[in-house]
């Protein structure tokens, strides 16, 4: 029997109507699957396609257009007729019933299919709705906190974790009309086709700095790169590292207070430093050592998990901790030298003792291919322009993302 739900935080206006809730076995009946791994599918031919768990876990959203995804074909042609009643349509959902974390019930609706048959396969729950659902809806909903909190109490398992057709049979479904239903999918579709569009863009810039970055230094064995700024014909000169920085020690802080100098731990190095290191403490002047200076690179001297981890002082002067060093550019350009060192690998010549670490021994005689200033300040500031534009996708890319988040938060109950 039909149960009013309350309704979410956010509706499109125009809408009043309560939300209904029923039983999932009310709303949905399971197909078959079946159970051929990797080995037993192509990227190139078949008569049948299938739906692998492993994709609906990290390559699909939360709706597949299977025109445009690539599935895989079923190699073994006599696969398709044993499962002929159960032959994916459009509406369909399949949900992934087992993975590493909570993830596990992950769930992908079908908007579009390619013109071969497509099954769904190992590890996958696959469901046919009992009356029609707006597009879009059930892919976001059934992915939404709002419904897959249902199953956390119901998975199963440590290593890997399982969600079981009992399971899902003892969860609510809860939706709104069906024009309602349009509009919520219509739009958060919208925004998946943006988080889409960024995402191409952020992964072509950084693809394309990886490859410029190859062909704008100098290979092994050879004096000058592939590519090169117009106007620099001179062969690059090859110095030792110890030659072009000065090389800063750490030391414990004198006393903390809010004084005009950070004072960066080891543990302030991280993936997601972004250089300012707002979060860092403050000290005054330490007499003991000098202070790192705007523009020097700072990085984990020693210990397996962190060891060259780095980031540059683009912000006030700051004071390091005893577990780090710092690599100021003297004669160097310092956007080439930051350049230089992402490409290097520091930690790669480490000591290989019980806790690696780097030493001045390994700093000072480490061989630099430079060119002259101007071609170096060419190479820093390209590179530097190409990180602001990966950045500025990647922040439009986050946006999008929180604000999907929120969305889901609020347009579900």
């Amino acid at each position: 029997m039909t149960e009013q739900a309350k309704v979410p935080a956010i509706r499109f206006a125009g809408f009043t109507d309560p939300w209904e809730q029923r039983k999932f076995g009310d709303c949905f009946e399971f197909l078959k699957s079946n159970t051929l791994s990797r080995a037993g599918l192509n990227g190139e031919n078949g008569t049948a396609r299938n739906v692998h768990y492993g994709d609906i876990l990290i390559k699909f959203g939360d709706c597949l257009d299977g025109e445009r995804s690539d599935l895989p074909f079923i190699t073994d042609d006599t696969v398709l007729p044993k499962y002929a009643g159960s032959i994916l349509r459009e509406g369909d959902v399949i949900f992934a019933d087992t993975a590493e974390d909570e993830t596990a019930g992950k769930c992908v609706e079908l908007r579009k299919l390619p013109k071969e048959p497509t099954i769904s396969g190992l590890h996958t729950i696959p469901a046919r709705p009992r009356f029609p659902f707006g597009t879009g809806y059930l892919g976001h909903y059934l992915n939404s906190d709002a419904y897959h909190r249902q199953l956390l109490p119901l998975m199963q398992g440590i290593k890997v974790i399982s969600v079981s057709k009992a399971a899902l049979q003892d969860t609510q479904v809860r939706f709104p009309g069906l024009s309602e239903q349009s509009a919520i999918g219509a739009a958060l579709n919208e925004i998946d086709s943006l988080i889409t569009l960024h995402q191409r863009k952020y992964d072509k810039l950084v693809i394309f700095k990886k490859s410029m970055l190859e062909k704008m230094f100098p290979k092994d064995g050879e004096s000058v790169p592939e590519i090169r700024f117009a106007g620099f014909t001179d062969p690059w000169e090859q110095r030792k590292l110890g030659e072009i920085v000065s090389i800063g020690a750490g030391a414990p802080p004198s006393a903390f207070s809010a004084g005009n100098f950070l004072y960066v731990k080891v543990d302030d190095l991280n993936e997601s430093s972004h250089f300012q290191f707002d979060s860092a403490q403050r000290v005054d002047a330490n007499t003991a050592v000098k202070p790192i200076r705007k523009g020097s690179i700072i990085f984990a001297k020693r210990g397996a998990a962190i060891l060259g981890n780095k980031v540059r002082v683009l912000g006030k002067t700051a004071y390091i901790d005893t577990n780090m060093m710092a690599l100021e550019p003297r004669g160097v350009d310092a956007d080439f030298l930051w350049l230089f060192i992402n490409q290097t690998g520091l930690y790669r010549i480490a000591d290989t003792s019980t806790i690696p670490q780097i030493n001045n021994k390994h700093i000072e005689p480490y061989p630099v291919d430079i060119p002259n200033m101007a071609e170096q300040q060419a190479i820093g500031t390209f590179f530097s322009r190409l990180d602001d534009l990966i950045t500025l996708h990647q922040r439009k890319l986050e946006l999008l993302q929180n604000i999907k988040k929120s969305l889901l938060d609020k347009m579900f109950v």
